[in-house]
């Protein structure tokens, strides 16, 4: 598959250029087409993944457990999937379409248990392990699970389920992963067929209001973006045979989880963290000599700044992929001063795209330092006035909305928030202001949605407010993205006590605290009289955002 030619794509009335159309006012991808199986073809996401690696057995590395350092060869990770396969559906009730969750740090069997779940056409639903009993237990609420999959840890987390947890760490799944459980042979190598439009997971996004939703991706979703970082691996390899990625980022993320899957078709060895720690990811790389890495501009602030990077030989490394919030020009300058043979290039997605919808591909696109870079292959795009609703032609600021094969089917269990966020023809309102330039980069302005971008983490600001708000002391709430060096924005909230009320600011936080995961913390906080509103109520969050600035720079 691997040798399919790639072409320019056709398309009339486009500008080859802009890859904008006049007549339609869409924005037209400009990568080559790449080939992609029909979407009547049967086809699970594991199968297809796998059909990129060759058919004679590889001793190679695919995975490896930096903290252990276990690994994983390309045959025995392929014989522990079809272990795993064949003992779930040998011993399990589990059938297609059901639902299993997952609350586990990242690890090998982690990425065993996905390609077995998904080859058997189980929708994967991975959580966060910091999360707290409520939030699992919302999440839990919107992907309706029949069975879990947990470490001892974290499975005190997880309610009743029908088919009950599996612990991760015990005897009997290490068995199983292994082959050596005892299991009906017949029942167990019955193949699954899965269809690609079949729901393949449910990843979880915080939305623009309330609490996280349960967004709904497909085998079809995947199958478009591997098919895409796989060929454009291929015209990016600079030579080299095999990549080393390191995955700070856990798999329960959009981008872990599309780039185990994207790495493993790749023939690419993948290096695991289970949590991250910025020393520690630099032993990382001299370890095992990484040569590619995703990373965030607070990393990249971090990389540049810290002495600790003097301690270690990092001349392994080749690519950094920057995402989750755009990158400044001087801070991608700082970078490649100090990291001169080291290529940064940003890309931009959203769980709700299964991950990239837009990244620079190659030396001359990675100088447009404050770009996301181009539309990936299949994607159109269109830059709305959020007043009007016109399709605007590059250069000019808009909404950005997309339509690709890789678009969500929609939030599980909230048709309300679907609507909103898909219209009838496809198109996802991705609620980020944005522009194209005449040349067909893409820029991110603003987010017109008002989610914190806390690290490689989303916080709502309406879900904390709502815990503000249940706190008696308090008659009123605002949260609001503060920006942060390190984090790149924190959340920042006012409150308004009530009448009487004495209520310190340590306690407003702590209240907080001990209801959501670590990095939903209130990290900044400001007595208020009053929260601006508009006529209809909605918080002046721009105001507030400039009065807590303003009130920084006059103690400057």
């Amino acid at each position: 598959m691997a040798n399919r030619s790639q072409t320019k794509p056709k398309l009339t009335g486009v500008d080859p250029n802009s890859g904008f159309c006049h007549s339609t006012r869409i924005f037209h991808s400009l990568r080559p087409e790449i080939p992609v199986p029909p979407p009547s073809q049967p086809l699970s996401v594991t199968d297809f993944a796998f059909s990129f690696l060759p058919s004679v057995a590889s001793s190679a590395t695919v995975l490896v457990d930096s903290v252990t350092g276990h690994h994983l060869s390309d045959s025995l990770f392929l014989q522990q999937v079809k272990n795993l396969s064949s003992s779930l559906a040998s011993l399990t009730p589990l059938s297609r379409g059901d639902v299993a969750f997952i609350l586990s740090p990242s690890s090998l069997q982690i990425s065993v248990l996905y390609f077995s779940l998904l080859s058997l056409g189980i929708i994967t639903s991975p959580a966060n392990t910091l999360s707290s009993d409520s939030e699992v237990a919302h999440m839990v609420r919107l992907s309706q699970p029949v069975i879990a999959f947990a470490t001892s840890s974290t499975a005190h987390k997880i309610p009743n389920l029908q088919y009950g947890t599996v612990l991760l760490d015990s005897p009997q799944f290490v068995s199983m992963i292994n082959g050596l459980h005892g299991s009906d042979k017949n029942r167990g190598s019955d193949r699954v067929e899965v269809s690609q439009p079949d729901t393949a997971a449910i990843l979880f996004s915080s939305g623009t209001t309330g609490r996280v939703k349960g967004v709904e991706l497909t085998h079809r979703n995947f199958i478009s973006v591997i098919c895409d970082i796989y060929y454009s691996r291929q015209l990016d390899m600079n030579g080299e045979e095999r990549r080393v990625y390191l995955f700070p980022l856990p798999l329960f993320h959009v981008f872990g989880f599309l780039m185990l899957l994207s790495s493993v078709a790749s023939g690419d060895t993948i290096v695991l963290m289970q949590r991250f720690d910025f020393e520690g990811m630099l032993k990382v790389v001299e370890k095992y000599k990484i040569t590619s890495m995703p990373v965030s501009p607070p990393l990249v602030v971090a990389l540049t700044k810290s002495e600790l990077v003097k301690k270690y030989d990092l001349s392994s490394l080749r690519t950094v992929g920057c995402g989750g919030a755009p990158l400044g020009k001087e801070v991608a300058e700082n970078f490649k001063v100090k990291f001169p043979n080291v290529e940064i290039g940003e890309g931009y997605g959203l769980t709700e795209s299964s991950g990239l919808a837009a990244r620079m591909i190659g030396p001359e696109e990675t100088k447009r330092h404050s770009s996301v870079g181009r539309l990936q292959n299949k994607f159109e795009a269109k830059i709305v006035d959020p007043v009007s609703g016109e399709a605007l032609p590059p250069g000019n600021k808009g909404e950005l909305w997309l339509r690709s094969p890789t678009i969500m089917k929609g939030y599980v269990g909230d048709e309300k928030a679907t609507t909103e966020t898909l219209d009838s023809e496809g198109w996802l309102k991705t609620g980020d202001l944005c522009y194209f330039d005449s040349e067909g980069f893409l820029y991110i302005v603003d987010r017109l949605k008002e989610l914190i971008k806390y690290k490689a983490y989303q916080v709502a600001p309406a879900e904390l407010e709502l815990l503000l708000l249940s706190n008696p002391e308090i008659v009123d709430a605002a949260v609001i993205p503060y920006p942060d060096e390190d984090a790149g924005q924190i959340p920042m909230a006012f409150v308004v006590r009530k009448s009487g009320s004495n209520i310190t600011a340590s306690e407003v936080t702590d209240f907080v605290a001990k209801q959501v995961a670590p990095y939903k913390k209130i990290r900044r906080l400001s007595f208020a009289n009053s929260i601006p509103k508009s006529a209809s109520g909605k918080i002046l969050r721009r105001e507030l955002v400039a009065r807590a600035l303003s009130a920084a720079s006059s103690k400057l």
